[in-house]
């Protein structure tokens, strides 16, 4: 061992300390004392074995609750948490590195409903800004089935000029189709955002009421009439769909317990939230294979040349 001090090589051993037995070593020549040096840890500043974090993880996305991720792991949920904060900081910095120039040709975008700590009728005047409704946009590439981008946040012209200008930032400067619902903020915005130089168009569906049985009150109306919008440049009508992004929102439910409707399992605070989304989508486009693509989308758009594991997407977040 050399010394940290005069970086002599005569030292012995000088006992341990704390509960996890830490090695301290003394100089022989000039008599100081100091520990191990600390080795660097893949999980930032948690201790948890890198396996159990990425199992404890893994079945997170795999629509496990956080309860139950801790019965069956035996980690405490507020290190699950922990963990998957960090986690998730790691995977912000592949996803934003990682997912640029985007060469897409269709993308459809559409916004998933969620709430944190009540939903919105229940919110008080002097409750935080952060409870209640809460929205995730979502753009997705169709022929990749790549997520270039979402973004967290209200139902507000504010939220979706955000997640436009992220949109435009992450995909190649070239002409492309952008497919939306009939949100009315994305009218103006795709003008302001990306100034007539995409194919836009908007598709309107208008619901039906089910009958009065009292068992479809859960249940989406039905469909009665679809619109198309052309709003901007010359879309094909044969991808003017957002069939794809739909189903995409399908895997996310399924894939994160708090999404899930009629649980217990809602986020309580926008923070968590926020982690546990970045690390799924992170997930979703480097370590989950499409069914119908065989690889993950982001070998598909040319974005990685192999399947990512979990452990990978953590430690090369760069922590």
């Amino acid at each position: 061992m050399t010394c940290t001090r005069c970086d002599h090589h005569s030292c012995k051993k000088f006992g341990t300390y704390g509960k996890r037995k830490v090695q301290r070593w003394r100089c022989n020549s000039c008599h100081a004392t100091f520990a191990d040096p600390a080795s660097p840890k893949p999980l930032g500043s948690h201790n948890t074995d890198p396996e159990v974090a990425a199992k404890a993880l893994a079945l997170m996305l795999e629509g496990m609750s956080v309860r139950a991720i801790s019965r069956f792991t035996g980690l405490h949920k507020n290190t699950i948490l922990s963990l998957m904060v960090t986690a998730a900081a790691n995977a912000r910095r592949v996803f934003d590195s990682k997912v640029r120039g985007v060469k897409a040709n269709y993308v459809q975008c559409d916004e998933v409903w969620c709430f944190v700590g009540k939903k919105a009728r229940h919110v008080r005047s002097d409750d935080p800004a952060e409870l209640g409704d809460q929205w995730i946009f979502i753009a997705l590439d169709e022929e990749t089935k790549l997520i270039p981008c979402f973004e967290i946040g209200k139902r507000t012209k504010e939220t979706t000029l955000a997640f436009l200008s992220d949109l435009q930032t992450r995909l190649a400067e070239r002409r492309f189709q952008l497919t939306t619902d009939g949100f009315h903020f994305y009218e103006r915005g795709v003008e302001d955002v990306f100034g007539g130089t995409v194919d836009f168009a908007q598709l309107v569906k208008l619901y039906g009421d089910y009958g009065q049985h009292g068992n479809e009150r859960y249940s989406p109306g039905h469909i009665t009439e679809v619109i198309s919008k052309v709003r901007d440049g010359r879309p094909d009508p044969a991808h003017i769909s957002t069939s794809h992004i739909e189903r995409s929102n399908l895997s996310l439910r399924m894939h994160l317990r708090r999404f899930t409707r009629l649980t217990n399992a809602f986020s309580k605070k926008l923070d968590n939230l926020k982690a546990a989304v970045t690390l799924y989508f992170a997930w979703y486009n480097f370590c989950r294979v499409h069914q119908t693509l065989r690889i993950t989308p982001a070998m598909e758009a040319g974005l990685a040349d192999h399947v990512w594991t979990i452990e990978e997407l953590l430690t090369q977040g760069g922590v």
